[in-house]
């Protein structure tokens, strides 16, 4: 199997720390007794997170969940080699879990002809796809509107676009918001951008409104660096914009 590297370990805010990979990063909840992973790289990541959670002072059976944001492979790829390390539980949208399971591939971005050419030299970081791709563990399902038992009470947000299935994880007792694809920051000057290689664009439009009526003060993405105060103003005045646009 092959092995995808951890390329940095950050601490976003007291309590939460993001994982980098070379495509992409993950992030890892601390509720003291209990961990909660967001997100979990591509295939051959398992290895690494447990190793980052190590280093962290903790043990990866502390990790008692991985949610997924949606199923492409540079978010779910590792969450069942995780999972089985773990003994997570993960969990998906019901609209993107058949994906993540591995019964079917899932369906291809509408692409954007700028956006070819990034979605090629991603893939070229990216490690191949394993020769199974059925996920060795159960994947529960959501819907949007529930609230997981961490950080005080998770969210879930249905926020389609960039696939069927995309769920964003609002904390509102701590002013945190895990966005996963529907919104990046542009690895060039940071700015914070509407997600690319989206299934649908109108919908993703339509749920980066969503997200920034949501008051946040911290907003976690799937792509580049995370804002750490205000990120609910910078939200909505992306959001202005795409209005206008």
């Amino acid at each position: 199997m092959s092995v995808y590297a951890i390329t940095d370990v950050i601490e976003v805010v007291p309590r939460l720390h993001l994982l980098r990979f070379p495509v992409g990063q993950a992030y890892l909840w601390d509720d003291g007794d209990e961990l909660t992973l967001v997100d979990a790289g591509a295939s051959g990541a398992g290895a690494a997170i447990a190793d980052a959670v190590r280093a962290l002072g903790r043990h990866p059976r502390e990790v008692r969940r991985i949610v997924l944001t949606h199923f492409h492979e540079d978010h779910a790829g590792g969450a069942g080699e995780f999972a089985a390390l773990s003994g997570a539980v993960v969990w998906a949208h019901r609209l993107d879990a058949p994906f993540v399971r591995g019964e079917r591939p899932g369906p291809a971005p509408e692409f954007e002809d700028w956006e070819r050419p990034l979605h090629a030299e991603a893939l070229k970081l990216l490690p191949p796809p394993p020769a199974d791709p059925v996920l060795p563990c159960e994947v529960r399902e959501l819907a949007g509107g529930e609230v997981l038992d961490f950080g005080g009470g998770a969210r879930v947000v249905a926020v389609p676009g960039h696939t069927d299935g995309s769920i964003a994880l609002h904390l509102p007792g701590h002013g945190v918001l895990f966005t996963g694809d529907a919104v990046a920051a542009s690895p060039l000057d940071g700015q914070v951008m509407l997600g690319v290689l989206n299934l649908a664009r109108r919908r993703s439009v339509e749920s980066f409104r969503t997200l920034a009526s949501l008051d946040s003060d911290v907003a976690c993405f799937g792509h580049g660096d995370p804002v750490t105060s205000g990120s609910a103003a910078v939200l909505r005045a992306v959001a202005a914009r795409l209005d206008a646009a």
